[in-house]
């Protein structure tokens, strides 16, 4: 490490290959806490590059305990996090939303390193009970069309890395590495950033791959469909910046999707979201962000289309009873 170190501190970059032993090393335990605090701190201090972040991604899905949901497509919502908003559990929302309209779901997730309550924060808090066996997992995507796979159940690096990403509270590149290593590998991915220069990364990177994908960044900061100012979305077929009222109808303010100040108060939240009991400025924020995500299927005709579809799942209670199938099959 002391080399990788050194060649770092002199303003040098890791090619892909090297990146990956690096990170493969951390998941072995080969480096010390001290050793792998003063490499993650380089990369608060500077960006990543396209091959450090190829290599890393490799070397946590080369570790990484893989699902095979036996040809199931499977999407997962998922934002990078670290965008310092304290924005209520967005994504998570919307993957239930998805699930509800029929779709399956593979959300991958965590313990909020940089944020008070993480996806996995707040799922646990209603019930859920973290695993990484198979057979349970599938029996929950056919029968609730969601399942959740809790990051460190099937990335051995992310165990070396967790405590000292607690204890800087801080934005790292594992932040941008989570929504590239769904061990389930889903076929639609849609994924939020927080600023243009991640958003360009992760769309060189995606173009590489065979996944159906849109990246989502508030222009305003949000590494999700905020609906507080325009939104930029990248898809395969290019880039746009569409405002809030052309995604959701009406445009919010920065408290309307405030998180809480604790994961009681997440979770409260969460389920009165989606009970069907959120504001509309919640609703409108959850629904637009689903929305994109049904697009991406490629199942609707419009984005006008799939927010239908989306609006009806929470409107029906398709969304909740997703939720509460998924809670008693623990």
């Amino acid at each position: 490490m002391k080399k990788i170190l050194t060649l770092l501190f002199e303003y040098k970059t890791l090619d892909r290959v090297t990146a990956r032993e690096v990170l493969v090393n951390i998941g072995k335990g080969v480096y010390n806490e001290h050793e792998i605090t003063a490499f993650m701190t380089v990369y608060l201090m500077r960006s990543i590059t396209l091959q450090e972040l190829q290599g890393f991604q490799d070397a946590l899905l080369e570790l990484c305990v893989r699902m095979d949901f036996g040809g199931l497509n499977t999407l997962d919502i998922v934002g990078t996090g670290g965008d310092g908003k304290n924005t209520f559990n967005i994504s998570t929302l919307s993957c239930f939303i998805v699930a509800g309209t029929g779709h399956k779901v593979s959300k991958h997730g965590n313990y909020g390193a940089s944020a008070i309550s993480g996806s996995s924060n707040v799922i646990e808090s209603m019930g859920y009970r973290f695993k990484n066996d198979q057979v349970a997992l599938q029996r929950e995507l056919e029968e609730a069309n969601i399942c959740f796979l809790h990051a460190p159940l099937f990335h051995p690096a992310l165990k070396n890395v967790g405590p000292i990403r607690k204890n800087l509270g801080m934005r790292t590149f594992f932040n941008m590495l989570g929504p590239l290593v769904n061990p389930a590998f889903p076929t639609f991915s849609i994924i939020g950033v927080y600023n243009l220069e991640m958003a360009r990364l992760y769309n060189y990177l995606l173009q590489q791959q065979s996944r159906n994908f849109a990246i989502v960044h508030g222009l305003d900061g949000y590494d999700e469909i905020s609906l507080t100012g325009d939104s930029k979305l990248i898809t395969k077929d290019g880039e746009k910046v569409l405002s809030a009222v052309q995604l959701a109808g009406v445009q919010v303010k920065p408290e309307d999707i405030e998180g809480g100040h604790s994961v009681q108060e997440a979770s409260t939240i969460f389920k009165t979201i989606i009970e069907g009991n959120g504001t509309s400025e919640q609703n409108a924020v959850v629904l637009a962000n689903a929305a994109v995500a049904l697009r991406v299927t490629d199942t609707y005709q419009s984005y006008e289309e799939a927010f239908a579809a989306a609006k009806e799942s929470l409107v029906s209670g398709n969304a909740n009873a997703c939720l509460q199938k998924l809670i008693s099959l623990q």
